[in-house]
């Protein structure tokens, strides 16, 4: 099925925008914390854990440790949707679309 030439172009912009967004997505490194710096994660726009420094001071305390991983992680992984966000709404508010399509 052929699509008329103006669809044709949509799609091929939609695919040249799908792409440049994956690659910026692919530069997005975060970084968060918790326990006023305790525990440092790094992040990158995968989600992928890449490092996590953790204070001295807390190694001892197993269980605030434990949280304080979760907490630094769970940030990262908000930082990261928010980048995207803001990267997803740049691109889409050039094509035109009608607020809130996305």
């Amino acid at each position: 099925m052929k699509l008329p030439g103006n669809m044709q172009q949509m799609m091929r912009q939609a695919q040249q925008m799908q792409e440049k967004l994956q690659r910026e997505i692919a530069e997005i490194k975060v970084e968060a914390s918790a326990g006023g710096g305790m525990v440092n994660v790094q992040m990158d726009g995968q989600k992928h854990l890449l490092a996590v420094k953790i204070d001295p001071e807390v190694a001892g305390d197993v269980e605030m440790l434990q949280d304080l991983i979760v907490a630094a992680a769970s940030e990262a992984v908000k930082k990261v949707d928010e980048m995207i966000q803001q990267k997803m709404g740049g691109m889409l508010g050039g094509m035109g679309l009608p607020p809130g399509m996305f």
